[in-house]
């Protein structure tokens, strides 16, 4: 049973509704364990549209309210993220760059962007395996979640955060702004498109060849046949030689039919295309 004692009456009905709604949309697969923090994260959008039942709320999404229903989204998305988080993987990015530095233009996919600790991470990675602050890398970095997309086209962090990077990186890498935080360079920002993309939506709105797709912590989300059918996608938009890592927790044993290990949470393409890619 869900708590009495609540601001705004939360029903089991409720629940089951946002959780469809959320997988349906999203293909998030909210456990049954996460009712408090579905109450928690939309009391708020309650308050802000001055409801007193989450069947209220619902009714407002179920009328189509376009808006709405993307705050809704956002409200239930996690963002955990952070500089270099799971540094192997920026080792392994580094020398999959020097090795193809004769291929001209090199495209990235980070599919995952949250507030944008990842693809700075990886923007910075390719500074420095070419040892230029323009490199001949291209980022593309997608996430469902609109707010956290404002927040990385930005590109500007506390200082606390951006300091554990050391100093060599923070002046190599960042401008100091007049309330102490850190943007990044106009040159790394620039090497990045941000852009929404759902990643079970039917019509993904880029292109591929990609050198490295990086879905990390994003699986884990997902229940297995989700995830299976975006791994399928991923299979064709992978070059031959491309790598796709994924999260420390995650693994793909039941897409070897597209994918097999090469590293530590590094995958290859299991079947590479005849194209030529």
């Amino acid at each position: 049973m869900l708590a009495s004692n609540r601001e705004f009456q939360f029903t089991e009905a409720d629940f089951e509704k946002i959780r469809v709604k959320i997988y349906n949309y999203a293909g998030i697969s909210l456990a049954t364990s996460k009712h408090d923090m579905v109450y928690g994260r939309l009391a708020k959008r309650l308050r802000a549209l001055n409801l007193k039942t989450f069947n209220e709320y619902l009714q407002v999404l179920e009328r189509g309210d376009q808006k709405e229903f993307e705050l809704f989204t956002n409200s239930l998305t996690t963002n955990l993220t952070s500089f270099f988080r799971e540094a192997h993987h920026f080792d392994i990015l580094n020398q999959q760059l020097k090795n193809l530095r004769s291929v001209g233009t090199i495209n990235i996919w980070c599919s995952a962007s949250s507030t944008g600790e990842e693809p700075y991470s990886i923007a910075i990675t390719a500074c420095e395996a070419f040892d230029s602050l323009r490199p001949p890398v291209k980022i593309v970095a997608t996430d469902l979640d609109t707010n956290v997309l404002d927040v990385a086209r930005l590109g500007i962090y506390p200082a606390l955060e951006v300091q554990k990077l050391g100093p060599q990186r923070v002046s190599k890498f960042f401008d100091k702004q007049a309330d102490g935080r850190y943007q990044l360079k106009s040159e790394l920002r620039n090497m990045i498109v941000f852009r929404k993309l759902n990643l079970i939506e039917a019509n993904w709105t880029l292109r591929g060849p990609f050198d490295a797709i990086f879905c990390r912590n994003v699986m884990i989300y997902f229940d297995k046949p989700t995830q299976l059918k975006i791994l399928q996608r991923f299979a064709p938009l992978l070059k031959n030689d491309g790598l796709l890592f994924v999260g420390h927790s995650e693994n793909l044993y039941h897409a070897a039919e597209y994918f097999k290990l090469q590293g530590k949470t590094v995958y290859e393409l299991a079947k590479p295309a005849t194209d030529g890619r």
